[in-house]
């Protein structure tokens, strides 16, 4: 196949994969669970409470996701920027089937505080041709651990949501292990990058790396391996969909 309508192709299935995310209007009119006067608001675009630098490094891999041809035409880049909502669709669908089993409350943890800034922003950047993404993460004051640094459940947190938004490349998943080492303190309100890449593919196991480091990528905060399982979970949610 011609390597250009291979990757037209990719393009092509990765934006519908990701193009589910905003399916919850549909949904939304469909379940109880979503009120309908309910605002589907992308966490991940830029607000007053991002920092300069915050803003800087979205601004720099968001030049990434298009590509200018040298005849001038713009083409989709090999990045993408991941919306983020505050419930996801996956979250729904098991709602629908179990309704009783799903608080209507419930929201993502990383995106269940209102105040901007307060506790997790960050934005998602994903390279799937390469199989890695990066995420730009700025800790609030609501994520304090020792005075003046993030929460170590913080910082896991965000290894957590970045490695598996990485290995939902291969379908639904499942974290079967997250080992992180802790090598510096986060302070508290700084900036962060958090790289994750898919190190390799065993059958339905996806092994992934991770690490956290100053924007500079000068300090190394944390480092991380993860291990998820792939292909159909409905066991373990009890469905037989998903």
């Amino acid at each position: 196949m011609n390597p250009n309508c291979t990757q037209k192709l990719q393009c092509y299935f990765y934006q519908l994969s990701w193009a589910a995310f905003l399916e919850l209007e549909v949904y939304k009119q469909k379940m109880s669970l979503w009120p309908s006067n309910i605002h589907l608001q992308d966490y991940s675009e830029p607000n007053e409470s991002w920092s300069p630098e915050m803003r800087q490094l979205y601004d720099q891999y968001i030049a990434l996701c298009e590509v200018r041809t040298d005849g001038g035409e713009v083409k989709t880049g090999p990045w993408q920027k991941l919306p983020s909502y505050n419930r996801t669709l996956k979250h729904g669908i098991v709602a629908a089937q179990r309704p009783k089993t799903i608080d209507p409350r419930a929201r993502l943890f990383t995106r269940n505080v209102e105040e901007k800034g307060a506790a997790f922003e960050y934005v998602v950047f994903m390279n799937d041709q390469e199989r890695r993404c990066v995420c730009v993460f700025q800790s609030g004051h609501l994520l304090e651990g020792p005075p003046g640094y993030v929460h170590a459940g913080a910082v896991a947190t965000m290894f957590s949501t970045v490695t598996t938004t990485l290995s939902m490349l291969f379908g639904r998943v499942l974290t079967a292990n997250l080992n992180l080492n802790f090598r510096s303190p986060v302070p508290l309100g700084s900036v962060s990058l958090i790289h994750s890449a898919v190190d390799k593919v065993e059958g339905r196991k996806i092994f992934v790396t991770c690490r956290m480091t100053s924007i500079d990528e000068s300090k190394l905060y944390t480092d991380a391996t993860a291990l998820f399982l792939s292909g159909k979970l409905g066991h373990v949610f009890g469905t037989k969909s998903v």
